[in-house]
């Protein structure tokens, strides 16, 4: 689908990547801030779709809810394990964490004897971040891959900036924006998504495939998206002409 014609359809479904897209990366995910103001042009913005919004994120519910607060918006978390519904229901993955589980005090003691290293917990995912110590990165890949080679095919890798994460496999921010899609407010909407990391290319592909619009933020060797917005700054200088969406950089 043509963006001329994607700019004539008034009947938008918003899905909006956090970390990288609405926010600045910071050195470690608690240090990060959401403005009041980004919070109101997401809440003018949902009313303006209907409720149709929804942020995307490999973060829990209850860390976006805490960043967001007092706004509560629909989300996805966990990339997809998690998902809050227009209702306010909160949706969980039914996930054994058995095998997790048995390599979290692991991961926890090798993150302990590196300085600089942070281990997020997300209960349905653990994940690795090295911002403050890049050079560890090798370590922490060739860790990661050490503990997935011992629980099985329920889990998997997923890279970003400076982490690594473990995370299982049936679900990704594509599967939770399908999973959307075939609810109300977001049912027979043309979907937009936003995102910056190779975390989001699950959710480009999909969006790709519903004949949607996919935006990448910042520059990408390689990505599925065939939209781009510079910065963060021009992704809510966009979210304010919405909708219908101002005009965007197509990817190649």
């Amino acid at each position: 689908m043509s963006h001329d014609a994607l700019s004539r359809n008034a009947r938008w479904a918003l899905f909006l990547d956090v970390d990288g897209t609405l926010i600045e990366l910071a050195p470690t995910p608690d240090s990060v801030h959401v403005p009041d103001a980004l919070k109101s042009l997401l809440d003018e913005v949902s009313m303006r779709l209907e409720g149709a919004l929804a942020l995307v994120s490999g973060r829990s519910i209850a860390d976006l809810d805490r960043l967001f607060a007092p706004q509560e918006f629909c989300a996805s978390g966990v990339h997809g394990a998690e998902r809050r519904e227009a209702n306010g229901k909160i949706v969980r993955a039914q996930v054994d964490t058995t095998l997790l589980d048995s390599v979290r005090d692991e991961l926890g003691a090798f993150v302990a004897r590196h300085e600089g290293l942070l281990l997020e917990d997300k209960s349905f995912a653990l994940a690795v971040h090295f911002r403050l110590a890049p050079d560890l990165g090798d370590a922490v890949r060739a860790k990661v891959d050490s503990i997935l080679d011992r629980i099985g095919k329920e889990y998997t890798l997923q890279a970003g900036k400076c982490v690594y994460e473990i995370r299982p496999r049936a679900w990704t921010k594509g599967t939770a924006v399908r999973t959307f899609l075939a609810q109300a407010p977001f049912a027979g909407r043309t979907p937009i998504y936003v995102g910056d990391d190779v975390t989001d290319e699950d959710a480009f592909r999909a969006v790709n495939e519903l004949g949607g619009l996919s935006v990448r933020v910042g520059s990408a060797a390689s990505t599925h998206a065939t939209f781009a917005l510079r910065s963060v700054a021009d992704v809510h200088r966009w979210l304010r002409e919405l909708p219908p969406p101002a005009p965007l950089l197509r990817v190649g």
